[in-house]
C-alpha cells in the first residue's frame, strides 16, 4: 500500500521541503512540498533522488571489523568493543592530542552531526581537531568572529528585500546557496530582476548564475581582495561612506580609509584584470541602491587572502549603511538559537591559541587546518597523531594532496570512521559504523536555520522505522563518545541525559532565562520526546529565542507545538539584532582587527603582481555535492562531468581539442582528464570540478568507480593556506595544462 510522508531534504543548504511517496518501505518518489512555509514547493534534482540515494545497494548496513587484515561483518555490540580496545590505549599512552578527531561536511545536515560531535571533543580534550571548514568556510567565521565577536554570526543577504545584490565567487544557480539558506535561490534571484534590482556577478566563469546577471565581470581568480578593497577606495574618496543607523555602533572606521589608501581602482585594474572605471562604477552603483547585498562563497573563501576578502564584504555593508538593515546583510535568529540578551561586551574571539606541531599552523575556532592532517600522521616524534575518529567524512579526496593521506591513514594505529559507505576514507578505518538511510532518521537543520533568509523552524520524524538491529545514528554517536570515555556498556541515553542536565543547570542560574531560579530535575520532567535527541530539541525550543520558556509564554515554541504543524513555523523576516549580539570587548562592531590590518599590508605587497599562466579553478554541478552523491546513478551524466573546462583560445594555444585527454600538473601531482572547450571560463583560467577520483582500491562504490573522474586535489601539495584561517588555497593556484598525444 502507498502512502505520502514529510520529509526536509538533507542533501544541500536549501534544507527544502518534501513530500515523499512511500511504498512498503522504500521511497519510491519525491517532490517539493507546496505548503512548506519555507519552500513552497521548491526542488532541485539532488531532493528528487531522494529514494533512490536512501536504497542505494551500495550502503553499508552492519558494521565492519578489521580482522587479519580484512574488513568483515560484525555485531554492532562487537563493533563498539572493538572501538574502545583500540582508542583507549592510545588515549592512555599518548594522550589525548593523539587522537585525531575528522569532520566532514555532512555533519551539519544531520540531527546527529548537530547534536554529539561537540560532546564527543569535550570529552575526549584533543586539539587534534580537523573539519571540512578549513577547505571551505572557515575564512567567514574568523573574520565574523574578528568583527563580531563571534564566529557564528554570520550575516546573509536579505534575498527577497534588496535592491542590489552583489556575487563574488558564488553559482548559487547550482549550489542552491551556501552559508545562506535560501530554498529556491534561483527563484529568489528572478524574483530581484522581476522588482527592478540588480544583480552583479563577479567570478572568472560565466556560471548559470552570471548568465542571469545585469553585469558579468570576469575577474583574474584570487584578486577580489584587491577589487574590494578598490571599492572600499572609492568610498572614501568620493565621499560615499554612510554608516546609516548602525553608526553609534561601529568603530575603526577611519582605520579602515587608512588601510585603503593606495588600493585604487587604477592600481588593481592589471591584477584583477577589470577596467577601473568599471570598479568605480560598481561601489557607486552600490553606494546608491536604495539597499545592496554582498555575498561571497567558496571562490572568494579558498583563496590564499580567503579571511581579507570574508571581511571586506562585510565591511562594505557596513560603510554603505547596509549591515544589520532590511534589504543588507542581516542577522537570522534561529528558533534553537541563544535567546537575545542586552547588549554588553563580550570575551571577544581570539586566533592562534595552540599550534599544530609539524608546521606550526595556528589554531582557528579550535581546529587546526585539514591540510596538516597528513603531516601530523606520518611526522615521527613526540605527540604526532596515532589514531582517528571520522565522522562523515572523506578527506583523502577533499583536501590537498590525497595521495600522502591516503598513505598517512593506512599507517594509524586504530581509527574508526562513521560512514555509510566505504569510500576512500573509511577503507582505512579498523571499525566502520554505518548510520541509517536519510528515510530512517528524524531531521532538523540546527545549522541552516541560523544561516536562513528568512526565520522558520520546521521538523520531520523518520518516515520509515529502522530495520531491525540498526540502531539510530544518533544513538551510534553517543556510544562511540562512551567508548572513548572507557564506559562502554553503558547506557547511550546518559550522553543526552548529561547535555540536558548541564543544559538546565545553566539556564536556571542565568538571571536573563525564563527559568531562572527554577530546579532544573523539574524542568527535565517537562520535557517531551521519543528519544534523547527529541528531548534535547524540546529543550532548546523552549528556551530558544521563540520558546514558551517553559510555561512563560504559553504560545511560545515547544517540541509538541511544532508537532501540531508539519510544513513549518514561519518566524518572519529577518529584523535588525545589532548590538545584542555583538561579542567583542568594546561591544561594537570593530571594523579593523589587528590580524586583519596586518593581511592587509601582506596584500598591499601585491598590487603590483599580474600572474603568468594558467590558473586552476574549481566549479559545482547541481546534481552533486562534493564527493556524496557520485553513487546515485539519477544524479550522473549530463552536466555533471569530471572534465577540464578551457577557453578556447587557451585550446588552440595549447593544442588541445574537445573531447581529447590533457595532463594537468600541480606542485602535488598531476592527473589526466577529458577536455571540454567553452567560452564560459575566461582566458588563462581552467576549471575542474571538485569531489572525483572514485578509483582507488578497497572502496564499495560501484557506480562512482565506473566514472571516477579525477581528484583535483591531488594537483595541490597544501603548502599554501590562508594564514588566518589556515583554509587551503583551492582557487587561484598555478597549473600546466598540455595534450596527452
Amino acid at each position: 500500500m502507498t502512502r505520502t510522508a514529510l520529509r526536509i531534504c538533507p542533501l544541500c543548504e536549501a534544507t527544502c521541503g518534501l513530500t515523499v511517496t512511500l511504498d512498503g518501505d522504500r521511497i519510491t518518489a519525491a517532490r517539493g512540498d507546496r505548503d512548506d512555509v519555507f519552500s513552497k514547493g521548491f526542488v532541485c534534482p539532488k531532493g528528487v533522488s531522494l529514494g533512490e540515494l536512501d536504497a542505494d545497494p551500495d550502503r553499508l548496513t552492519r558494521p565492519l571489523v578489521r580482522r587479519d587484515g580484512e574488513l568483515t561483518e560484525a555485531t554492532w555490540d562487537e563493533a563498539f568493543a572493538a572501538v574502545q580496545a583500540g582508542l583507549r590505549p592510545v588515549v592512555e599512552a599518548h594522550g589525548p592530542d593523539a587522537v585525531a578527531v575528522v569532520l566532514g561536511n555532512p555533519n551539519v545536515h544531520t540531527v546527529a552531526g548537530a547534536l554529539y560531535p561537540s560532546v564527543l571533543l569535550a570529552g575526549l580534550r584533543s586539539r587534534s581537531v580537523f573539519t571540512a571548514s578549513t577547505v571551505d568556510q572557515m575564512p567567514k567565521h574568523v573574520s565574523s568572529g574578528l568583527l563580531y565577536g563571534d564566529p557564528l554570526a554570520i550575516p546573509v543577504p536579505d534575498l527577497d528585500r534588496t535592491d542590489h545584490l552583489l556575487i563574488i565567487g558564488a553559482n548559487p544557480m547550482d549550489s542552491n546557496g551556501s552559508l545562506c539558506t535560501a530554498p529556491d535561490f534561483p527563484g529568489r534571484i528572478r524574483a530581484l530582476r522581476r522588482r527592478g534590482g540588480r544583480l552583479t556577478v563577479i567570478d572568472p566563469r560565466r556560471t548559470r548564475t552570471a548568465k542571469l546577471a545585469d553585469e558579468h565581470l570576469a575577474i583574474r581568480p584570487g584578486t577580489d581582495a584587491l577589487l574590494l578593497f578598490a571599492m572600499i577606495h572609492v568610498l572614501f574618496e568620493e565621499g560615499l561612506v554612510d554608516l546609516g543607523e548602525r553608526a553609534a555602533h561601529v568603530i575603526q572606521a577611519d582605520e579602515v580609509e587608512r588601510l585603503a589608501a593606495g588600493f585604487t581602482p587604477e592600481a588593481v585594474a592589471g591584477p584583477c584584470d577589470l577596467p577601473a572605471a568599471s570598479v568605480r562604477r560598481l561601489a557607486r552603483e552600490l553606494a546608491a541602491a536604495d539597499s545592496a547585498a554582498v555575498y561571497g562563497r567558496i571562490g572568494a573563501s579558498t583563496v590564499e587572502f580567503g579571511t581579507l576578502t570574508s571581511w571586506l564584504v562585510d565591511v562594505l555593508a557596513v560603510l554603505t549603511g547596509n549591515l544589520d538593515r532590511p534589504g543588507g546583510l542581516m542577522f537570522p535568529l534561529s528558533a534553537t538559537g541563544a535567546a537575545p540578551r542586552p547588549a554588553r561586551p563580550g570575551r571577544g574571539f581570539a586566533l592562534g591559541r595552540w599550534r599544530s606541531r609539524v608546521s606550526g599552523h595556528p589554531e582557528a575556532k579550535s581546529e587546526l587546518p585539514i591540510a596538516a592532517l597528513a603531516e601530523e600522521i606520518d611526522t615521527p616524534g613526540e605527540g604526532r597523531v596515532r589514531a582517528a575518529v571520522a565522522i562523515a567524512a572523506n578527506p583523502v579526496l577533499s583536501v590537498p594532496d590525497g595521495d600522502r593521506l591516503d598513505a598517512a591513514l593506512a599507517s594509524l594505529d586504530f581509527m574508526v570512521s562513521v560512514d555509510p559507505y566505504l569510500n576512500e576514507t573509511s577503507r582505512h578505518a579498523d571499525v566502520v559504523l554505518p548510520p541509517p538511510p536519510p528515510s530512517r532518521g528524524a531531521h532538523f537543520d540546527y545549522t541552516f536555520n541560523a544561516l536562513a533568509v528568512r526565520n522558520q523552524v520546521r521538523y520531520t520524524r523518520p518516515v520509515l522505522p529502522l530495520a531491525d538491529g540498526q540502531p539510530d545514528e544518533c544513538v551510534i554517536q553517543a556510544r562511540l563518545i562512551l567508548c572513548l570515555g572507557g564506559q562502554d556498556g553503558a547506557d547511550p541515553a546518559l550522553v543526552d541525559a548529561m547535555v540536558i542536565d548541564t543544559a538546565l543547570g545553566k539556564a536556571v542560574a542565568d538571571p536573563h532565562s525564563p527559568v531562572h531560579g527554577r530546579q532544573p530535575a523539574e524542568l527535565a520532567a517537562e520535557l517531551t520526546g521519543r528519544d534523547g535527541a527529541e528531548r534535547r530539541l524540546d529543550m532548546m525550543l523552549r528556551l530558544g529565542p521563540y520558546g514558551e520558556g517553559f510555561g512563560a509564554d504559553p504560545e511560545g515554541l515547544s517540541l509538541a507545538r511544532l508537532l501540531d504543524h508539519p510544513h513549518g513555523i514561519d518566524l518572519g523576516p529577518l529584523a535588525p539584532r545589532i548590538p545584542a549580539l555583538l561579542k567583542t570587548p568594546s561591544g561594537a562592531v570593530e571594523l579593523c582587527p589587528a590580524p586583519i590590518a596586518a593581511e592587509a599590508e601582506r596584500l598591499r605587497a601585491r598590487l603590483g603582481a599580474v600572474p603568468d599562466g594558467l590558473l586552476l579553478v574549481g566549479r559545482r554541478h547541481l546534481r552533486s555535492n562534493n564527493s556524496w552523491l557520485h553513487n546515485v546513478p539519477a544524479l550522473m551524466g549530463g552536466s555533471n562531468r569530471c572534465t577540464v573546462q578551457v577557453h578556447p583560445d587557451d585550446a588552440a594555444r595549447l593544442g588541445l581539442t574537445d573531447g581529447g585527454p590533457a595532463r594537468l600538473k600541480g606542485d602535488g601531482g598531476e592527473v589526466e582528464v577529458p577536455v571540454e572547450v567553452t567560452d564560459t571560463v575566461r582566458p588563462g583560467v581552467v576549471s575542474l570540478p571538485h569531489g572525483w577520483g572514485h578509483d582507488r582500491p578497497g572502496t564499495r562504490l560501484g557506480v562512482a568507480a565506473a566514472d571516477p573522474g579525477v581528484n583535483v586535489n591531488q594537483l595541490n601539495a597544501g603548502r599554501l593556506l590562508d594564514p588566518l584561517s589556515g583554509t587551503a588555497v583551492l582557487n587561484g593556484l598555478p597549473i600546466l595544462l598540455t595534450p596527452v598525444r
